[in-house]
């Protein structure tokens, strides 16, 4: 924008672009000038007088110089002095002259003065005209010839006249002078703001903020912001000419924006912000463009004209945020909103036969104690492998998904039949079982899978969630490890449990549990050398409930951490009362042995007891070598440092391998249950199994006590063996603290009473039957029953090899040999076995009936 006038200029100048005092056109003045005495002439036809004559002559010649001085002024940058003294010469002093004759010739009569008059303002108005737009040559101008003309007849009033033309020009110029200041500051205003926009025009282009473009009709570039052309590798000048479209990838995975943008060029329509996609090759670059058509002043269309921001890391926050929203962020898998997005959709498919669709819950088993033992970014380590593995077993089959903490979910689309998820859950829980390497320490976990299926489990995603969810929960009840789909009656089960958990916090706060002891028996003295404490709840409305019942639930609630500490100071209090010679044995749970409080607690328990820490045995299970690090070893150290034994529990069952017998202190290894049951059967391994523990014990200075032992052919065994202590019914059941005082008092001798040999597993009931023994029918009771034989009340003193056929049901009669008796008890074994399993007529017959007393149960340790 050129810089306005200065003030007063356009006094001076007017409007003239070429910055000149005098109009071009004012030497043309100079003809009318010396037309002035020629018709003077003609009209008195007589020569004017001379002084007149003179003085117009020489104001045309001055009026006709005037085009040396426009020319000097356009050639040369003369000083305003300068300008205004040959303005003076060549309008003002020739004007003055030129009216000066007129007023001469009048007063001279050779005009008349009318005609004079007319000639003045003729030649005033031509002068006006002529410098339109200069204020100060016009006044100059008007001033000059009536001052002349009134010079003549009135020199007083010439002067007059002269003062009063200086004086309106004068005011002129003020008025005019703060007219232009006005337009001055007017003018730099504009100019500032427009200086400041293209400032900011300029910055938001350099830094990057934003970009403008501008095409002609036909879409070419006639403008481009440099930043756009660098961001594409190219030269803006290069640009320049080419489509618009070009800046732009509409090809590949053209989107509802490219779409947009080639419409609206083609519809010339104004768009906002559409989403596009740069043409670069180094990076992926998205952009947000802005344009309307222009029009030029007949309404044609001249292009578009429009601006662009860069949208790449916005779009990438979105992407970013949108993947939080749906994925988790420490495995990578579907979060839980996505996993049930995926199952919604799934079961609201339009057509019927694409609503089947399995869903898999699964759940780690023993993955708070790696949290417990080697903190949560082991934890985290440990889910990330364990996504790796679940992705890999799944495949192309389904989506897997991370519902939070150590719940994972698999949906698996279509039909499959329950054989081929059953085949799938086992290779997920066998592949999420093996070792895993967490930070140099060994870890092994496992899983349990809980399956439901649409539409026959449920046509909702939450019902098909809720009843998976169930399933689960059947399946950790089942001993962990295993899968089980849903089944309706799970419902109940699921409340009884739930039921049960508050009953056993009940127990736990009101002392509701109790410790029941079981002798440890030496095998080559017979004598009780310690008893193991074993935790029992009697329920106040369903009764003795057996540990393997309700000590998995302490363990998923927690509870077995308080429930640990009571029984450790219950069984010292208890083992304060008993003989200096007898101990007392303590099962440990994992979290317990995870505990770093764990030998003040026992220390406490000792002290608060007054009892040797010798006489204490902490029975630990293999578990606890999961994690097997520097924490582990401590434990084992300070534990021995207080006195006290330490036996493995239940050994051979667990997952690690025998290295931790290298430098775990262990007294005593406690040969399970498992190997002794069936021991003596014909083909069993366990016997060579028991013999290869009993060698590594001696081998290594520890005792072994053989657990289970029920029968004289398995007490036989063990004790052949090497076994150098044995548990079991074949000696005692497990007594209360009352009466393991009471058993004490009688002596420390034990006396092996029990079966000859292992009996099939049975059924107890109280069960009405008819007994025909040489066409003499008695009435009996069954009292409990298994598949090769039962026992009966009823009949006095039968002789042993009595045979009867005994009426089980109507068209059910089997032939049964009494095999012992006792009073009015007595054993039958029947000719052929039985088939007891669920939904058998002879199992759906029976009655059952709880015993009076405790029934015998599932040992189930405290841990």
């Amino acid at each position: 924008m050129p810089e306005g006038p200065a003030a007063g200029e356009s006094f001076l100048l007017g409007g003239d672009p070429a910055n000149r005092l005098n109009s071009a056109e004012w030497a043309r003045l100079a003809l009318a000038i010396l037309a002035t005495p020629l018709a003077v002439a003609l009209f008195r036809l007589e020569l004017p007088d001379i002084l007149p004559s003179v003085l117009a002559l020489i104001a045309a010649l001055l009026v006709g110089a005037s085009l040396l001085v426009t020319k000097a002024e356009t050639a040369h940058d003369l000083q305003t002095g300068i300008r205004m003294m040959l303005m003076g010469l060549t309008v003002p002093l020739p004007m003055l002259m030129f009216g000066s004759a007129i007023g001469i010739w009048c007063e001279s009569d050779q005009i008349s003065w009318s005609i004079g008059l007319a000639v003045v303002a003729t030649t005033s108005l031509l002068a006006t005209v002529v410098h339109s737009g200069r204020l100060v040559t016009v006044l100059a101008a008007q001033i000059g010839i009536w001052s002349g003309m009134t010079c003549v007849t009135s020199p007083i009033g010439g002067y007059v006249a002269l003062a009063i033309g200086l004086a309106v020009a004068g005011v002129a110029y003020v008025r005019q002078h703060r007219i232009d200041l006005a337009a001055q500051e007017k003018a730099e205003h504009d100019q500032r703001t427009q200086t400041r926009a293209q400032e900011i025009l300029a910055d938001y282009e350099e830094t990057g903020q934003g970009w403008f473009w501008e095409t002609d009709r036909r879409g070419h570039l006639t403008y481009l912001s440099r930043t756009v052309a660098e961001n594409l590798g190219r030269r803006a000048e290069g640009l320049i000419g080419r489509p618009f479209t070009e800046l732009f990838n509409l090809t590949a995975q053209s989107g509802e924006g490219e779409r947009t943008l080639t419409f609206h060029l083609s519809a010339r329509s104004s768009f906002s912000e559409l989403a596009v996609r740069a043409a670069s090759k180094d990076e992926e670059r998205w952009w947000s463009i802005s344009g309307r058509p222009t029009y030029d002043t007949f309404n044609n269309f001249a292009g578009f004209r429009g601006s662009g921001t860069d949208l790449t890391e916005k779009r990438r926050s979105q992407e970013h945020a949108s993947r939080l929203a749906h994925f988790d962020s420490l495995t990578g898998l579907s979060n839980r909103f996505r996993m049930s997005q995926t199952l919604e959709k799934l079961l609201l498919a339009p057509q019927e036969h694409h609503r089947t669709c399995a869903v898999f819950l699964l759940d780690l088993d023993r993955f708070k104690q790696v949290n417990d033992t080697l903190g949560h970014p082991a934890g985290d380590a440990l889910l990330k492998q364990v996504a790796q593995r679940l992705e890999r077993v799944v495949g192309s089959l389904g989506r897997v998904g991370r519902l939070g903490g150590d719940e994972f979910q698999v949906i698996l689309p279509g039909k499959i039949g329950r054989e081929q998820l059953g085949h799938l859950a086992e290779r997920i829980i066998e592949s999420l079982s093996q070792p895993y390497s967490i930070e140099g320490s060994r870890v092994m976990i496992g899983a349990s899978v809980g399956i439901a299926l649409a539409p026959d489990d449920g046509v909702t995603s939450e019902a098909l969630i809720r009843n998976a969810d169930l399933a689960l929960y059947a399946a950790k009840d089942g001993g962990r490890g295993r899968h089980h789909f849903y089944a309706a009656d799970l419902h109940s089960d699921a409340e009884e449990r739930r039921q049960l958990e508050d009953d056993l916090r009940d127990a736990v706060a009101n002392g509701g549990l109790e410790l029941y002891y079981q002798p440890v028996v030496q095998t080559s003295t017979e004598k009780i050398t310690g008893f193991e404490a074993l935790l029992r709840w009697s329920h106040p409305e369903h009764g003795w409930i057996s540990p393997a019942k309700f000590i998995p639930i302490a363990e998923d609630t927690g509870l077995i951490a308080p429930i640990g500490e009571w029984a450790l100071r219950t069984a010292c209090q208890d083992l304060s009362r008993w003989p200096e010679n007898v101990r007392v044995a303590v099962n440990v749970s994992p979290l317990q042995f995870a505990n770093p409080a764990l030998p003040a607690i026992v220390t406490s328990a000792l002290a608060s007891a007054q009892v040797a820490a010798e006489r204490l045995e902490l029975e630990i299970t293999e578990s606890v070598f999961l994690n097997d690090d520097e924490g582990t070893e401590q434990m084992f150290r300070a534990l021995k440092g207080l006195g006290v034994r330490l036996a493995l529990d239940d050994f051979g069952t667990g997952y690690s391998s025998l290295g931790y017998l290298r430098t775990a202190p262990f007294d005593k290894i406690k040969i399970d249950q498992s190997f002794v049951r069936g021991a003596t059967q014909p083909g069993s391994r366990n016997g060579a199994i028991i013999a290869s523990i009993v060698s590594l014990a001696e081998a290594l200075g520890m005792e072994t006590t053989a657990e289970g032992v029920e029968t004289l052919d398995e007490l036989d065994l063990v004790r052949t063996l090497g076994c150098s202590h044995v548990q079991g019914y074949i000696y005692e059941r497990p007594l209360s603290a009352h009466s393991a005082v009471s058993r004490l008092s009688t002596g420390l001798m034990a006396i092996a009473q029990g079966p000859r040999s292992a009996r099939a597993p049975r059924q107890t009931m109280l069960r009405k039957v008819v007994l025909d023994h040489g066409g003499h029918r008695y009435d009996g009771t069954i009292r409990n029953m298994s598949q090769t034989g039962a026992l009966i009340e009823g009949l006095w003193n039968v002789p042993t090899g009595t045979i009867f056929r005994l009426t089980l049901a109507e068209n059910n009669v089997i032939t049964a040999t009494c095999r012992w008796s006792s009073a009015d008890r007595m054993g039958v074994e029947f000719a052929a076995p039985l088939c007891l399993e669920d939904g058998d007529t002879v199992a759906s017959a029976s009655s059952r009936s709880g015993p009076l007393e405790m029934p015998p149960m599932a040992d189930r340790k405290v841990g």
